[in-house]
C-alpha cells in the first residue's frame, strides 16, 4: 500500500510564494530607503563654491542682458499685470540670461533647490561650473563651510529692473543670485551687467562691499520704486516729513546699492540713500541677494513691521520691506504710519 502524503494545492503553493517575496521586498525596501535616506542627509555642500558658482553665474546672466540690449532684439511682450496693475514685461534678455545662470547653478548642484523669476524648459547640460574661484573670494573666505543640500534654496533673478531694461535705463538693471539656508540669506550677488560691477557676500564671513561712511535719519533720503512713487511719497512724508528728500529708481538690487559704498569710478552713478522703503508685494527672487549683503554688513531688512522675511517657500513676500545699514533700524520702523500692503 503507497504510503499517504500530504497533497498540496497549486493555488495554495502560489500564495505562499508570494507572501514570501512581498515580505522580503518590504524589509529590502525598508533597508534601501533607509540608506538612501541617510545619502540625501549626508550630501553637502561647500558655501565657498556656491558663491564663486553664484557670482559666475550672475556674470554669465548679465552678459547676455547687455547683448540682447546693444544688439536692441529685446522682443518684449507683457507676463501679465502686477497687483497695483503695472504691467510685467519678459524680454529675450530675460529669458536668456535665465537659461545661463539657472542650468549653470542646477548643472553644478542638482541636489539644490533653484527658484528663478522666469520659467523656461531649455535645459542645458554643457553649461558648466569653470571651478575658478576669484582672487577676492580666496583671500577673505574660508573653504569647508559645508551646509546639506536639503537646507539651500537658491533664489536667482535673470534680470532685475525689466521695464528700464527697455526703456535704456540701463544703471538700474541687475543679475541676481541669492543663497538662503533653511530660510536666512547667507549669500548675496548683485551684478551690473553694464559697468561690469559685481557685489558679493557671504555672511558671517566677508564681503567686498562696505557701508558707506555716514548717514542720515533726520530725516532720511529714502529710496523708493518708481514704478508706483505716488502712493509711497506720501506714506514717506507721513512717516519723516515733507522736506524728506525721496528717489525714485527702478529694480530691486540698485536700492540696495544705493544704500552701500559703491566703487571710487562708479560712485556718481548711483544714487545714494539712507533707508529703501516698499511699501506692496514683493516677491523673494527680487529683494534676497539684497538682504544678504546687508545682513553681512551688519544692516537689515525687514517687513513693514520689522518681521524678518523667511527665503523659504512661496516667492511672494507680502509685508512690503524696509532696508538700511549703520542706522538706528528700529527707530525708522517706529516712524513708519500703519499700512497693510494686503489691503492696497
Amino acid at each position: 500500500m503507497a504510503p499517504m502524503g500530504i497533497r498540496l494545492s497549486p493555488l495554495g503553493v502560489a500564495v505562499f510564494c508570494l507572501l514570501g517575496v512581498g515580505v522580503i521586498y518590504h524589509l529590502y525596501a525598508g533597508v534601501i530607503s533607509s540608506h538612501l535616506a541617510a545619502f540625501r542627509q549626508a550630501r553637502k555642500v561647500d558655501l565657498r563654491e556656491l558663491l564663486a558658482v553664484s557670482v559666475e553665474a550672475a556674470v554669465l546672466g548679465g552678459i547676455e542682458v547687455k547683448k540682447v540690449r546693444e544688439e536692441n532684439g529685446l522682443k518684449e511682450k507683457s507676463k501679465g499685470k502686477t497687483r497695483e496693475g503695472a504691467s510685467e514685461l519678459l524680454t529675450a534678455g530675460d529669458l536668456q540670461s535665465h537659461r545661463k545662470m539657472f542650468n549653470l547653478i542646477s548643472n553644478t548642484f542638482p541636489d539644490i533647490k533653484v527658484n528663478s523669476e522666469e520659467h523656461d524648459n531649455t535645459v542645458d547640460k554643457t553649461a558648466t561650473w569653470s571651478q575658478n574661484i576669484p582672487a577676492d573670494i580666496l583671500e577673505m573666505i574660508k573653504g569647508g563651510k559645508d551646509v546639506p543640500a536639503e537646507s539651500i534654496t537658491v533664489w536667482i533673478d535673470p534680470l532685475d529692473a525689466t521695464q528700464e531694461y527697455t526703456e535704456n535705463l540701463v544703471k538700474y538693471v541687475t543679475t541676481m543670485v541669492c543663497v538662503a539656508v533653511d530660510g536666512k540669506p547667507v549669500i548675496g550677488v548683485i551684478h551690473q551687467p553694464f559697468t561690469g560691477f559685481t557685489a558679493w557676500a557671504l555672511v558671517g564671513q566677508g564681503s567686498n562691499m562696505t557701508p558707506r561712511s555716514s548717514y542720515s535719519v533726520s530725516p532720511p533720503k529714502v529710496i523708493v520704486s518708481r514704478s508706483h512713487s505716488g502712493e509711497v511719497k506720501n506714506y514717506i512724508h507721513g512717516a519723516f516729513g515733507n522736506n524728506t528728500t525721496i528717489i525714485e529708481a527702478g529694480g530691486a538690487g540698485y536700492k540696495v546699492l544705493a544704500l552701500l559704498e559703491m566703487p571710487s569710478g562708479d560712485k556718481g552713478s548711483t544714487d545714494q540713500a539712507d533707508a529703501y522703503v516698499h511699501i506692496t508685494f514683493i516677491k523673494k527672487w527680487d529683494i534676497c541677494a539684497g538682504a544678504a549683503l546687508l545682513n553681512a554688513l551688519g544692516g537689515h531688512m525687514t517687513t513693514l513691521k520689522g518681521e524678518d522675511i523667511d527665503y523659504s517657500g512661496a516667492p511672494l513676500n507680502k509685508g512690503g520691506l524696509v532696508a538700511s545699514v549703520n542706522v538706528d533700524h528700529k527707530a525708522i520702523l517706529e516712524k513708519l504710519p500703519n499700512w497693510d500692503p494686503e489691503k492696497h
